[in-house]
């Protein structure tokens, strides 16, 4: 089946201004045209496209993303280990964002609970004078994270 820019910037749930942009940037090289210029997808073009978002998604630049498709064009033989290298790379990347964001919701998560109990207490007296035994185990960690000075003994000599 064909589709236009604008039916598979819908499917896609992205403006079809994006999908205009890929192709100016080299990032359609797939994708065909009628005969009156129009550009057309393919459900084909639909799996690019999502590995596309997928790249852009994890932080790839524009730049780096037309490298990926042009590793692509180039065949299995010339660079399979390559595009494996870039995906792995992402993969690593993306994991360690998500590592960052889940102590930054803990965090969140502490603080909180921290200002529910300094209103329910009047004041954050009370709530800053527990004892870590004293605030809920899952908050725990994350407020020992926060007394503590993390510092890479290079950090300190660079000083």
């Amino acid at each position: 089946m064909l589709y236009t820019v604008g039916e598979m910037a819908k499917i896609l749930s992205i403006p079809a201004s994006t999908l205009r942009y890929y192709d100016k940037e080299g990032l359609l090289p797939f994708m065909e045209r009628s005969s009156g210029g129009i550009r057309m997808f393919t459900d084909k073009d639909y799996e690019w496209l999502k590995v596309i978002e997928c790249l852009k998604q994890s932080g790839l630049s524009i730049k780096d993303i037309r490298n990926f498709i042009d590793m692509a064009m180039q065949g299995d033989a010339a660079s399979l280990q390559n595009r494996l290298t870039l995906f792995q790379s992402r993969r690593d990347a993306v994991k360690k964002q998500i590592e960052d964001m889940q102590e930054t919701l803990e965090l969140l998560e502490f603080k909180c609970w921290y200002y529910e109990q300094a209103i329910e207490d009047g004041t954050e007296e009370k709530v800053r004078s527990l004892s870590l035994d004293e605030i809920p185990k899952q908050y725990q960690d994350i407020h020992k994270k926060m007394k503590t000075i993390h510092l890479d003994e290079k950090d300190i000599s660079s000083t």
